[in-house]
């Protein structure tokens, strides 16, 4: 049987709001132990708007304009260890305001593909600093196609279906999810998994910025909806070893995608 196996590591990190040097600074350090191994992982995530973490106030002056901080770091790693890097997220400066916007590097180095967060979350105000995107996020992650969602889009299942049915085998999902909803993060990502019958790779923060704590629990979950791999709470990196076959295997067991009734799900 053929085997599509892929290494990852996942950054677990806390992130000094308002603060990108700091967090340049740490991320260039984890990045570094997450290569230092015998199993160099060949993919690398880590959480949501980690060079600014949620100053939103102070965002348009922190962002990273059109993400070029974010690209000479991550390129550079990327091309010189040859490994893929989903650069979680970042606040990204552009001339018609702040984006949420994940960028993700080819082993080579390469700007292999972008996308900006669609879902903007009103509960912490996010419609009021940060643009929304207009996107689908999908790129390829080895030979295999994924997609991408940040955070509060884990809320959505429309946008996993939408992904799935393109083709989609592998969800990378960075966040920065808090305190007191660990309940919610784990069922939606587990469900996303179900439902889809693809594997969920969430990369979560930890720490506390002011009166919020984030609970880490990044995850790394099969196209079953079994957990391959959990954190705790604490800053780590979470290392996993997936079979993206599994995903066909899942799919021929049970064939959910061949059972839909579309016609009558439109409204």
């Amino acid at each position: 049987m053929t085997t599509q196996t892929t290494r990852l590591a996942l950054l677990q990190m806390h992130v000094e709001a308002g603060n990108p040097d700091e967090n340049f600074r740490r991320l260039t350090e984890m990045l570094e132990e997450a290569v230092n191994t015998e199993d160099k992982p060949d993919l690398i995530m880590f959480p949501e708007m980690w060079n600014t973490g949620y100053a939103l106030e102070q965002i348009g002056d922190l962002a990273d304009t059109n993400g070029e901080r974010t690209k000479a770091l991550l390129s550079a790693f990327s091309r010189k260890h040859g490994v893929q890097i989903i650069g979680g997220s970042i606040a990204e400066g552009r001339q018609d305001g702040v984006y949420n916007t994940i960028y993700v590097f080819d082993d080579k180095g390469n700007v292999q593909a972008d996308y900006s967060k669609i879902h903007l979350f009103r509960l912490m105000d996010e419609e009021k600093h940060l643009q929304a995107g207009d996107k689908i996020g999908r790129f390829t992650a080895g030979d295999t196609d994924a997609g991408m969602m940040i955070c509060y889009d884990i809320r959505f299942p429309e946008l996993a279906r939408k992904l799935a049915l393109s083709g989609t085998k592998a969800l990378f999902v960075p966040a920065q999810w808090p305190n007191p909803r660990l309940h919610h993060w784990r069922t939606l990502l587990l469900a996303r998994a179900i439902e889809n019958q693809m594997f969920v790779i969430a990369c979560n923060r930890c720490g506390t910025s002011g009166t919020s704590t984030f609970f880490g629990h990044s995850m790394v979950i099969d196209p079953w909806g079994e957990i391959i791999a959990e954190a705790g709470e604490e800053e780590t990196i979470l290392r996993a070893e997936i079979d993206m076959s599994l995903v066909d295997q899942v799919r021929r067991k049970i064939p959910v995608f061949e059972d839909r009734r579309p016609a009558l799900y439109e409204s």
